[in-house]
């Protein structure tokens, strides 16, 4: 650990005696040095990551690189609000047994086969993460697949797999789907109906593929499952299933989810209507059907609170916005702006490839939502030029959730199906045998997004 510790410091400060070398001013450089050392606390000590967070913001305002009205504007307090406020809708939902009874529906279908059990995890798994989020998505389809796995005495390790990459394909498609997407849209000003217009059809069409690909992939092990399916029988296994009944608890938490939804699909029909600032009521719809519930269920409202929403996942996200913003306040950003745009030569489809491809392969080492902060400002900055930003923003999110999919820690949905994995049945994954599969999806449908995004001038 300590050689680890060393090893972080010298890079911290060779970076930032880098970059005050090739022009950056002195805040400039502590900003890039500080926030590359949280970026590789991270990589390198995931327990204590958010304590490098604490710890480098605090430093940047004792060299007073950034004021502390700054680094509350940059920590993105109304992304916070809005996955707390959905956090406790889905624990509302979760404890109502909407997942459960999802499961039971799907697993309802007559004369299940092989090839239509991998297409059914692979499509519910994609839009269960559109609704309620990739990490909640993945907990209950991984719980699922064991059990089902468990009954037919078939490996589950090539099902979960299949489950994590089409749940991190299906996390770009909404803003609901990964942080990242709310994160997007909150900074590029786009709203839920443009990502329905754009980010919904390419993902869509991106998991269509991935589903060919993947049932080749896989072939042997859906043969097994052809067999075994044949052998044992799919109906009792269907009845043994947890019997969720729609009972009045879990329709009135659909009806409130359902309307938040709802609300938060026209949020820009309703913010014109209404005269608000744009994504006001997407921002605080969950807070609104949030607070509802908390008054309807009010001796658990404090549970949900404390138990449900992760405050340390959103405490380290909020200064670790704060961090990526501080490179936009010192202006660390333009310079590397200035830099992409004379390597791109100006060219708004080299600009593309670059967003597209960093983010991708960057997050298949870091979490995506550490990689995407950090772009953030890089693409801003981009905005004095003369050029249409939205491709570069779609290429930002496309690259951040497909690039997740190319390592096991590439995503938080991929590193909790794994614990799950470890947890329930003591298979720990190594990382080729994630890793071939994995990259062969991710650059695959990550060239399936560059290709659109340079030929389609809808995306334009």
């Amino acid at each position: 650990m300590l050689k680890k510790f060393i090893f972080l410091v010298l890079i911290a400060l060779g970076l930032g005696v880098l970059t005050r070398n090739i022009g950056l001013s002195s805040q400039q450089a502590t900003a890039v040095g500080i926030f590359s050392a949280s970026i590789l606390g991270t990589l390198l000590f995931w327990d204590f990551r958010l304590a490098f967070a604490f710890l480098g913001t605090s430093i940047l305002l004792f060299t007073n690189t950034i004021d502390l009205e700054h680094v509350i504007i940059f920590a993105s307090l109304d992304v916070i609000l809005f996955l707390i406020g959905m956090m406790v809708l889905v624990a509302l939902l979760k404890e109502a047994g909407f997942f459960a009874w999802i499961v039971e529906l799907i697993l309802r279908i007559k004369n299940l086969t092989g090839r239509k059990f991998v297409v059914i995890i692979a499509v519910v798994s994609a839009l269960l993460s559109t609704m309620t989020s990739e990490v909640v998505s993945i907990i209950f389809m991984v719980a699922a697949i064991l059990e089902i796995c468990d009954y037919f005495e078939v490996d589950p390790v090539p099902f979960i797999m299949i489950s994590v990459l089409a749940t991190n394909i299906g996390s770009a498609a909404t803003v609901l789907g990964n942080p990242i997407g709310i994160l997007i849209a909150s900074k590029a000003g786009l709203t839920f109906e443009d990502f329905i217009a754009k980010a919904f059809p390419l993902a869509i069409f991106s998991l269509m593929v991935f589903i060919l690909l993947i049932i080749f992939w896989y072939r042997k092990q859906i043969s097994q499952m052809q067999r075994q399916i044949k052998a044992l029988g799919a109906n009792e296994m269907l009845i043994k299933l947890i019997s969720v009944p729609p009972e009045k608890e879990l329709k009135i938490g659909l009806l409130i989810f359902s309307a938040t939804l709802f609300f938060i699909a026209l949020h820009h029909r309703f913010e014109l209507l209404l005269g608000l600032q744009p994504n006001t009521v997407l921002l605080t719809l969950p807070l609104l059907s949030s607070s509802l519930v908390m008054a309807w269920k009010w001796r658990k409202a404090r549970e949900y609170i404390e138990k449900d929403v992760e405050w340390w996942t959103l405490l380290f996200f909020m200064l670790l916005f704060a961090q990526a913003g501080t490179l936009k306040y010192t202006g660390a950003t333009d310079v590397l702006a200035k830099n992409l745009v004379g390597l791109a030569g100006s060219s708004l489809s080299a600009l593309i490839g670059i967003v597209l491809w960093v983010s991708a392969i960057g997050s298949s080492i870091l979490d995506n939502v550490v990689l995407v902060a950090a772009f953030i400002p890089v693409i801003q900055s981009f905005q004095g030029l003369d050029m249409n930003l939205q491709p570069l923003w779609w290429a930002l999110l496309f690259g951040g959730c497909f690039g997740g999919n190319i390592t096991l820690v590439g995503s938080t949905a991929n590193i909790v199906a794994l614990g799950i994995l470890e947890k329930e049945k003591n298979v720990r994954m190594t990382f080729f045998r994630w890793f071939w599969t994995g990259l062969t999806v991710g650059v695959i449908t990550t060239l399936i997004v560059w290709v659109v995004l340079l030929v389609v001038p809808y995306y334009h």
